[in-house]
């Protein structure tokens, strides 16, 4: 009965048209795509800044199950202010998507991600 199911969302995805078409993969999309939960795109609480550093800060948790680039590192790979990054970070702080635990004086901080949100 799941196969019945499955192979009839299958037939209708196939007559979907898509106005998204992703073309090629080439040394650059080689090294991976990041994706961002729709939760944090949408919320219409959080600046483009916000969503973006979020973005980052999972790109960076992906590629060693571990998190914490310096402010200096995220600003350069934003192509923002390290003044705005830290807005940004604070920003998702307050809106509970992102913890910051300060590891000491001239050591990076720790970001833990929350990729769930809470019930209210």
């Amino acid at each position: 009965m799941a196969s019945t199911a499955m192979d009839h969302i299958g037939a209708a995805l196939a007559h979907t048209r898509r106005n998204i078409e992703l073309v090629g993969a080439d040394p650059v999309t080689r090294h991976g795509f990041t994706q961002v939960p729709n939760f944090i795109l949408v919320n219409k609480g959080l600046s483009v800044g916000a969503k973006l550093t979020y973005a980052m800060l999972l790109k960076y948790a992906w590629q060693e199950d571990y998190c914490f680039p310096g402010q200096q590192k995220l600003s350069v790979d934003m192509g923002a202010a390290e003044r705005s990054v830290r807005t940004y970070l604070k920003e998702l702080e307050a809106a509970a998507f992102l913890e910051v635990k300060q590891q000491g004086l001239g050591k990076t901080n720790l970001y833990r991600l929350h990729l769930t949100v809470k019930a209210k």
